[in-house]
């Protein structure tokens, strides 16, 4: 309670929470912003056509028609359940395989941390997008896989973080006499360990869920990710790839494909950022006593 009034006494992370508070009554009242046909996906957007040619907002299509006549209100609408979706599954994810793996490996020590910490270096090896990008273009498209994709590369960094904070939280007097007493390795965990060690991990988390969107988009885009016609913020910047520059003698003619799209993505990012920023300032004890 006395970190969510911080946060809402701070102008940066309360506009934060009002960007992402829209989003989310946008996405929660998607059915009725954007009513789905009957006996359709819902995450599937409707055409006005079946023209390449880009068409401006007009009467029945607020924010006009992308490549493909795909309404883009329409995937905007649709597009913020996908990107919840996204961002809540994929980091919830690796924020829970990432504090599993990090958690036992400092806490045993040894062997078993030098062996889970090498493994940990093998996957940081490899760049992030290539690596999911290699590993989507295996599975095929689709929303999901992208999100398999994303988990699969995206727990090193939590598992690096937790093991770090266990390192220091495992040597405290009270995880001693718990041990002096019996309390098994499992209790000591899960009551001790985790309650100590866990709160720099919900930073992470709250400024992942915005850069998770941002991956999961950049592989839309790419032509990885969603299928064709899906309502995915990345696939409708990727429909207007080839409208960016307008036509000759006027640059700004399709500019409502790219800025739609694009101003929901950076909104959505900013306000998970804004409230990350803010919630590390709050948690972090050297930031507290610089005021």
């Amino acid at each position: 309670m006395k970190t969510l009034k911080k946060l809402v006494k701070n102008p940066a992370s309360l506009a934060g929470l009002l960007i992402i508070a829209s989003l989310a009554a946008v996405a929660v009242l998607a059915p009725v912003l954007a009513p789905p046909r009957e006996g359709r996906n819902p995450y599937l957007i409707p055409r006005a056509g079946y023209s390449e040619i880009p068409k401006p907002p007009r009467e029945g299509h607020a924010f006009g028609t992308t490549q493909g006549q795909y309404d883009i209100y329409y995937g905007i609408i649709w597009g913020t359940r996908s990107a919840f979706k996204v961002g809540l599954i994929v980091t919830g994810s690796i924020a829970v395989l990432g504090v599993l793996i990090g958690t036992v490996a400092s806490y045993y020590g040894g062997l078993v941390d030098e062996t889970v910490m090498r493994i940990v270096d093998i996957f940081m090896a490899f760049p992030f997008l290539v690596a999911a990008m290699t590993l989507t273009s295996i599975l095929g498209k689709g929303l999901d896989r992208v999100m398999l994709a994303l988990i699969a590369f995206g727990w090193m960094k939590y598992a690096r973080v937790m093991r770090s904070e266990v390192l220091t939280v495992k040597e405290k007097m009270y995880i001693e006499a718990s041990r002096a007493i019996g309390v098994g390795d499992l209790r000591i965990m899960l009551r001790h360990v985790l309650p100590n060690a866990i709160f720099p991990v919900f930073v992470v988390a709250t400024m992942d869920i915005g850069s998770m969107v941002l991956w999961a988009s950049a592989l839309s885009f790419l032509g990885l990710g969603a299928e064709v016609g899906y309502a995915d913020w990345g696939q409708l910047i990727s429909f207007s790839r080839n409208w960016m520059i307008g036509s000759p003698g006027n640059p700004f003619m399709y500019w409502y494909t790219v800025v739609y799209p694009g101003a929901a993505i950076f909104l959505f990012v900013l306000g998970w950022n804004l409230i990350g920023d803010a919630f590390r300032d709050i948690l972090d004890p050297r930031q507290q006593g610089s005021h």
